[in-house]
């Protein structure tokens, strides 16, 4: 597909959470009907729920499955991220043409959190290598922070991933109270 991956170089989501990939797929995200771009910003109110996410790939082939990761580098703040990376979502076993709710969610979505500043919140799409992830430990939910996207894929033996985006987020005020 050949789509443009500087958006995640310039902001560092290649070096912080993956490396160099060639984009091969398409990966679709939308929080309603917000559709998710790179450094678009979206509130945490609006991410509260899962995103539809759906992988599209030109080989159009079903029996191709994916995986989905969904981090946070700059937990709990891009200045200080001592919980890079916070992990948000993993779903496994998408197929290919189809969208997450098809495969098998092994960790269960949290919508974005911010602490202090702007976050990036990265959605990963790894092709799976010889199919189905059937039986891959889940990782508890007290295990979220300090996850790591490479480690993971490796111990998975997961191929490069195929595609990325991500979004930008941060704290939203808290309505004033009138007196």
């Amino acid at each position: 597909m050949g789509r443009s991956i500087e958006p995640l170089a310039v902001e560092k989501v290649i070096g912080d959470v993956v490396d160099w990939f060639v984009s091969e797929a398409k990966l679709t995200v939308q929080f309603g009907s917000k559709q998710v771009s790179n450094g678009c910003k979206i509130k945490p109110s609006l991410a509260a729920d899962r995103p539809l996410v759906r992988v599209l790939a030109p080989s159009n082939n079903a029996t191709n499955l994916y995986t989905l990761v969904m981090v946070d580098p700059d937990a709990p703040s891009p200045s200080e991220p001592t919980f890079r990376e916070w992990l948000h979502w993993i779903v496994v076993d998408i197929p290919e043409g189809s969208d997450a709710t098809q495969g098998k969610e092994v960790v269960s979505y949290m919508g974005p959190n911010p602490g202090r500043g702007i976050h990036r919140y990265v959605f990963v799409v790894f092709r799976q290598r010889g199919g189905s992830l059937v039986g891959v430990e889940t990782c508890l939910e007290e295990e979220r922070a300090n996850f790591n996207t490479r480690h993971f894929a490796s111990k998975h033996a997961l191929a490069l991933p195929v595609a990325a985006v991500y979004f930008n987020s941060q704290r939203q005020p808290k309505p004033r109270r009138s007196r």
